[in-house]
């Protein structure tokens, strides 16, 4: 269901030129890299961020951020991006969360 939704919500901003599609499911987030051809038929991506939210009437809306990345680029973006990641495990470690670490406690209602 959910699934279906973004790849919906998407459909209407792809077009012709469409030459290989990751979409990447991400908690909230729904990431699409897209590859796309010019009409030189020379390759680039997109990278799209879209997030469904419920506006106040009650109607699905998705939020969307695109980039576009051009292939004389990619040497420079992917050491970049592999720098910040790198930093951010260093220094914030993926904590795993375990039932013990929820914020509720154990009560018994009938003692209450």
């Amino acid at each position: 269901m959910y699934l279906e939704d973004f790849e919906n919500a998407g459909m209407h901003e792809r077009n012709g030129d469409d030459v290989f599609s990751k979409p990447v499911r991400a908690g909230k987030r729904t990431y699409f890299f897209d590859v796309k051809a010019t009409k030189g038929n020379d390759y680039y991506l997109t990278i799209t961020e879209s997030k469904r939210r419920m506006e106040r009437d009650g109607r699905f809306v998705y939020d969307k951020h695109k980039i576009f990345l051009y292939k004389e680029d990619f040497e420079k973006f992917s050491e970049g991006l592999a720098e910040v990641i790198n930093y951010i495990k260093d220094r914030c470690p993926v904590v795993e969360r375990t039932e013990e670490a929820t914020p509720f406690s154990n009560v018994n209602f009938d003692e209450l």
